[in-house]
């Protein structure tokens, strides 16, 4: 469909022409520059109601304004209509496709750009490298894998300048593809700071677990902000671990002046509920209240996930009772919290509540539901639950659902009907789910059982559970079997599978 046909050559324009052209170029402008640029709409219909053939100025406005109201339909077709994009064109339109996430149709763009014989510039190339760590679907070509290294290779064959902005897109893509080492070698090359890069680089070697080389590059960034800041926090309340050198982290960056936002505050909450440091937990939220951010809805799940995971189930409740906005996260860490801290009654009610507030559960609300119909012997309710995953939901259960409802018969004694519970799954069945027949044929004594879930067991990982061997044991112990006990230790001892070491952790810092 052709909207106008844009002049290739310009003939003798003549001045009256020229001031057409002059006076719709501007208004197109002041469109684009204002905040509510829709209704320059009106001026595309005007050229195509009245014949005028635009110039290349006014049909790269057209394009702009188009792609700042969203329409990429039809900034679209007034690109087609150019005999011959410029670089700018092409720059526009895969700007636009790529801030509205449309990567494929910004990709193939690029791919139509190259054919063309226009060559890219840093900017193009900084697009492609944020569509290549971009998440795609799970049909991403290979070609599509590795844009970030074949962009890097046009960057030193072509004798691209490496500015800021190409630069940074460079070791973010590497980053979020994986390849810090070649991430850390353009980092290297960097002349002057950058603090982006400093953070993409430490947001890599965190998430990698690589937490001596963040730190490396944390101590040599001499201008920081409070990102950078945000990086370290968050990177270290990962672990129990490094959880403890978060919170010091976020006192520093008060210390050197600056005032935690929503990231700090969620990070830190992260390393309280690590460290389950409950009155650590509770002078952060006394911040998040004086910060005025408190009705951020990241901010009130943060805090009742908190003070779940810390046995401050009250003061969770508070927490979520008082959130203006509740998602199904928040819902999600309430109904969690109730099951692993003993009031599974309380958790089944709130999962009920949830349809009354049109909030849709998600995979990890039903696994929460379970657990607590698990820990209460529901049985029949537990089956209502599983099969309303599928009936209600649309939902496929995953193998973490099976091993929950293996738990749940298998708490109950209804170890026979378990098994045939995993014989019946539509999947093979994972070393979760025979961990779980396993553990409950511990706890009520059932040699045959167990020696069959065992044996399922070792042949998928033998080597990765040693608490199988020891389960297997202690039943065997239990019927007196003491030879076959004899016999699994041996295997252990032969396969230099190690007994795991039980540990308990106290808080101990005001002890006398």
């Amino acid at each position: 469909m052709r909207i106008f046909r844009v002049a290739s050559v310009s003939p003798r324009i003549s001045p009256s022409s020229q001031n057409v052209s002059s006076n719709i170029a501007g208004a197109l402008q002041e469109h684009i520059n204002s905040p509510s640029p829709k209704s320059g709409k009106k001026i595309h219909a005007n050229i195509i109601k009245s014949g005028f053939i635009p110039n290349l100025n006014i049909s790269i406005k057209l394009l702009i304004l188009h792609l700042k109201c969203g329409s990429l339909s039809y900034a679209r077709l007034v690109f087609d209509e150019l005999p011959k994009p410029t670089l700018s064109a092409y720059n526009y339109m895969i700007s636009g496709y790529l801030k509205h996430g449309f990567v494929k149709e910004c990709l193939l763009l690029v791919q139509r750009m190259a054919y063309s014989g226009e060559k890219a510039d840093g900017y193009t190339l900084s697009m492609v490298l944020k569509a290549s760590s971009t998440k795609l679907a799970s049909t991403m070509t290979i070609l599509q894998r590795s844009l970030c290294r074949l962009v890097h290779a046009r960057i030193i064959k072509c004798d691209v300048e490496l500015d800021d902005v190409l630069i940074t897109a460079l070791v973010d893509a590497y980053v979020k593809t994986g390849k810090l080492e070649c991430a850390r070698t353009v980092f290297e090359t960097m002349k002057d700071e950058n603090v982006v890069c400093s953070t993409s680089m430490i947001s890599g070697y965190m998430n990698q677990g690589f937490v001596e080389d963040a730190e490396e590059i944390f101590n040599a960034t001499r201008v920081k902000d409070i990102v950078v800041y945000n990086a370290m926090v968050e990177g270290f309340s990962r672990s129990a671990e490094t959880a403890k050198r978060g919170v010091e982290m976020y006192i520093s960056l008060q210390r050197v002046g600056f005032h935690p936002n929503i990231s700090s505050f969620a990070s830190v909450i992260g390393a309280c509920s690590v460290l389950t440091a409950h009155e650590v937990g509770q002078q952060v939220h006394a911040q998040v209240v004086k910060s005025g951010v408190y009705t951020h809805i990241k901010m009130g799940s943060s805090l009742l996930d908190m003070y779940a995971k810390c046995g401050g189930i009250d003061d969770a409740r508070r927490v979520f009772d008082q959130m203006g906005e509740k998602n199904v996260f928040s819902w999600t860490s309430m109904i969690d919290g109730y099951g692993k801290n003993g009031n599974p009654e309380e958790a089944l009610k709130l999962f009920a509540r949830m349809k009354e507030f049109d909030i849709q559960p998600n995979d990890v609300t039903f696994l929460g539901a379970l657990s607590a119909c698990s820990h209460s012997g529901l049985v029949d309710k537990g089956y209502e639950i599983f099969e309303s995953m599928q009936r209600d939901y649309s939902m496929k259960p995953k193998m973490e659902h099976y091993a929950c409802m293996v738990d749940l018969m298998g708490r109950a004694g209804d170890l026979r009907k378990a098994l045939e519970f995993v014989r019946a799954m539509p999947e093979r069945p994972n070393s979760d789910v025979w961990a779980a027949l396993l553990s409950s044929c511990r706890v009520h004594g059932d040699v045959d059982l167990a020696s069959i879930a065992a044996n399922e067991l070792f042949k998928l990982n033998a080597d990765k559970r040693p608490g199988a061997y020891i389960a297997l044991s202690n039943v065997l112990a239990s019927a007196g079997k003491w030879e076959n006990v004899s016999e699994i230790r041996q295997v252990m001892k032969a396969r230099k599978i190690p007994k795991t070491i039980g540990r308990s952790w106290i808080g101990a810092e005001n002890a006398q």
